[in-house]
Formats: structure tokens, sequence, C-alpha cells
């Protein structure tokens, strides 16, 4: 008997083109590189390439200031806003960041909590994970490290983080509620996450759902704001909230979202202290 042809695991199909194309742009410089190519987020609605400078970096909410300290090749034109923005870090604190990339926010983070604070970047990409790591060399960031693994599975003990940042990566996630059981997990209670990712102003189709080049562009892996919400309930956060940005001319890096509904978001939420659970 002649058996059928096995379908490929369609979530599979989306981590594969998710390694694919964002180890592509950190081994070609990423968006802001001659060699960037047409990859990632920095992917405009009409397909071509848009350099995700200081100006559109700006627009995403990064200081001029802020930019101007980065090591050289930590901006890759992936982001959709400033996680480090949304809430005020502090000296000492722990800070862990969900898809690290090439180190922008992980090393924006660094200079907030200081030398006696300590940052951790976790990125699914090894291509990115090596880069971040030349990258903290290059700059001289002894108190940030990168650690490859998946962020459904993070390789971050119980209780050991005070804040949970990420910048337009949980998205890219087939099945987002691990991610937010995990980072529950990893935070202290009292701990806090605070994140900008993209959400869905409207229902996405099925079609652009099943699309992995649409997937990990940052655009149709998107939910909408009430299922946000649902998820990060239900890992055990309270004190949710989730913000849309809708530009009325968005950056180059998000028209292509723009085009089938979808945001950028600012997302906050608390892990209970022990007294209150």
């Amino acid at each position: 008997m002649t058996r059928g042809k096995v379908r490929p695991d369609p979530d599979e199909v989306r981590r594969q083109e998710v390694r694919a194309r964002y180890g592509g742009i950190a081994s070609r410089g990423g968006c802001c590189s001659p060699e960037g190519g047409s990859s990632g987020c920095c992917e405009g609605a009409s397909g071509h390439s848009s350099c995700a400078s200081s100006s559109v970096a700006t627009q995403l909410g990064y200081t001029t200031t802020e930019l101007s300290g980065l090591p050289d090749g930590a901006n890759l034109g992936l982001g959709c806003g400033n996680p480090t923005a949304i809430l005020a870090l502090r000296p000492h604190q722990v800070v862990l960041d969900l898809g690290s990339g090439a180190g922008i926010d992980c090393f924006l983070a660094s200079k907030k909590v200081g030398p006696k604070g300590h940052v951790i970047g976790v990125d699914t990409t090894p291509e990115m994970v090596l880069k971040a790591r030349e990258n903290a060399r290059k700059g001289g960031y002894p108190n940030v490290e990168f650690r490859l693994g998946e962020i459904e599975h993070l390789p971050v003990a119980d209780r050991t983080v005070d804040v949970v940042v990420s910048n337009c990566v949980i998205n890219l996630v087939p099945d987002k509620g691990p991610v937010y059981r995990e980072a529950f997990r990893v935070l202290r209670p009292g701990g806090h996450l605070a994140i900008s990712d993209v959400v869905a102003t409207r229902p996405i189709s099925e079609k652009e759902r099943a699309d992995p080049s649409l997937w990990s562009s940052c655009s149709s892996g998107a939910l909408e704001p009430r299922e946000v919400k649902r998820l990060l309930k239900r890992a055990g956060f309270k004190d949710i909230e989730v913000n849309l940005k809708v530009p009325t001319n968005p950056p180059d890096n998000l028209r292509g979202q723009a085009a089938i509904g979808v945001v950028s978001a600012d997302i906050r939420a608390t892990r209970p202290s022990t007294e209150e659970r």
C-alpha cells in the first residue's frame, strides 16, 4: 500500500521560516545595512525594504541619545517600539529580553540597571546570538549575556527576573500561551512585563495566517487585544494593559502590517506579589 505524503506541521513551517529570515538578517547586517535586502519587519506594504534608520527608530520611541550610544550593528531595524521606555528600569534589577536579536534593547537596559544589575537576552536564532555577543564584546557590556533558546521554553531559572521585555517577537511564535506562562514563571513576585508588539485591529484570515512569509514579517501572527489580555490573565498576570499606537502615517517598517489591520502596541502586566496570591 502506498502511503500518502506526510503534510508538514504548519507551526514548524512558521518556526523554520522565522529562523531562516532572521538568521539571514543577522548574517547580512540587518535592514539598515546595504546588504540588508527586504527581509524582516522592515519590509513595507509594497514589498520593498525600508531602512530603519535613526529617524525611523525615533518614531518608534527611541531617543537620539539612546541610539548614538549603541554598538554598530545593534540596531537591525526589526522592532515596533521601545520596550525599555514602557517601564522605568531601576539600578540593580535583572532584566530579561525575549527575542533579543542583535541586542539593542539589552544594551539600553544595561545602562539603566547599572553595573550591579544584569540583563539576559534569549533568542532562538544562532546567528543572532553570535551577533549580539560580538556587539556586547565590542561595546563593553559586562552585565549583559545572551542565551540561545526558545522563548516558549526559557533557559532561565524560576523567580530570578525583575522585568521581562520584548520587542516585536511574541507575534512570531505560533502558540503565545506558553510564552506568557514562561514569562510569569521567571519573574519574581511583583515583577513586571513590558512589551512592544503588534496586535490585530480586525480578524486575520486563515489564508493570511497560513502564509509563512507574511507571518515571519511580523504581520499575520498578531492577536487581537482581547486575546492578548486573556492569555496574560490565564498565565497569572494582573494589571494588564494593551495600549494601541495607531499612527496616521506609520513608519516605513510598519506599513506592511498596517495594510492588513495590524498596529504596534505597548503591553504591560504584573506578576502579583506573594501576599496578593
